[in-house]
């Protein structure tokens, strides 16, 4: 089996998961090159790696380069990617700088693989609640078509980097010892709260923020049609790892909550999870460490015309962002063997 040199850019969770990632799939690896701000040993996901100064230089040679850095997080790929890209590399990003970008595909495999039919060395990871979403509603779509659909999204901490989940930890523990409780991270407490902003205003949507914009926009371009409508509330929640969705949609055409749970089941990447007589449903809590989208609570909605109702969960740093990258350069390899 041909083997590549595989370069990592960015350190943080997602980084760390990515390299975790890569060796539980043996992804075939002759070099794993790890980049960052400053040249340094550090031990990732168990194993002890060497970091060398990202810089354009240190990208020769590579065969795939997954720009790793946290959601929102700024830089890396608008420096190096197209870099990489020019010395031979197929860059895949996990931050948001290109996603709207018409010249690079917007991909989960599950859903939309065909769109690297066409790329130029470049493609991005949509955003996690994205992901979430839309790894369960793509199969739905195809099915019978999405018309629109409301969001809630319940998101955990681990969204925003390392210092949130220590954030969180910190609270808990302050509030146990009766401390005062300090925020940074966040502009208010988040433990034993929810924050119902993630992001900034969006200046084309306003009132709504950066992340709720991307739900809809991501949306749109991961499924191939300008007129799906959609509009989500995203909520900071303290939960440490794994991210939730309240969805309400309305569809092109009938569609039972049997025949829905049929569609996904045989879906690739989800898991149903759904009795509610027996309290069975998704929780983020079980999502952590895995790979699969669970799906439940599926229901009819009366609230739309072909109105469907479910919930979803899934790891926001795995398959929200990691795997999903991994699964990317998976899908071009298996191409390029076609």
């Amino acid at each position: 089996m041909k083997k590549y040199n595989v370069g990592l850019i960015g350190i943080g969770a997602v980084g760390t998961e990515m390299v975790k990632v890569l060796r539980q799939r043996n992804f075939p690896i002759n070099e794993l090159r790890v980049l960052a701000r400053s040249e340094r040993d550090e031990e990732i996901a168990g194993e002890t790696l060497h970091v060398v100064k990202a810089c354009p230089e240190a990208l020769e040679g590579l065969d795939f380069a997954f720009f790793a850095g946290t959601e929102g997080a700024k830089g890396a790929s608008q420096q190096l990617g197209w870099e990489a890209v020019k010395r031979g590399a197929i860059v895949i990003d996990n931050g948001d700088d290109f996603r709207m970008d018409p010249r690079v595909p917007l991909v989960i495999p599950e859903v939309n693989a065909d769109a690297l039919d066409n790329h130029i060395g470049f493609v991005a990871n949509p955003n996690c609640s994205t992901i979430i979403a839309l790894t369960a509603l793509g199969p739905l779509h195809r099915a019978v078509g999405i018309r629109r659909f409301v969001a809630a999204t319940y998101q955990a901490v681990s969204g925003s980097g390392n210092s949130a989940i220590a954030e969180l930890e910190q609270q808990i523990q302050q509030y146990a010892a009766g401390d005062p409780i300090t925020a940074s991270a966040y502009p208010h407490q988040i433990a034993f709260n929810v924050l119902p902003q993630i992001g900034s205003e969006k200046p084309e949507l306003p009132g709504f923020t950066s992340e709720e914009a991307k739900m809809l926009f991501e949306t749109r371009k991961i499924l191939g049609s300008d007129t799906i409508r959609a509009t989500s509330t995203c909520v900071r929640v303290p939960v440490f790892n794994g991210h939730s969705e309240a969805i309400h949609m309305e569809l092109e055409s009938p569609l039972t909550p049997e025949g829905a749970r049929l569609i996904l089941e045989e879906a690739p990447g989800v898991q149903v999870v759904d009795n509610l007589e027996k309290g069975v449903y998704p929780l983020p809590l079980n999502t952590d460490g895995t790979d699969d989208i669970m799906v439940g609570r599926i229901r009819k909605d009366d609230l739309f015309d072909n109105g469907l109702a479910l919930f979803v969960a899934g790891d926001n740093i795995r398959k929200g962002a990691a795997l999903n990258a991994v699964q990317i350069a998976e899908e071009l390899i298996s191409r390029q063997a076609e």
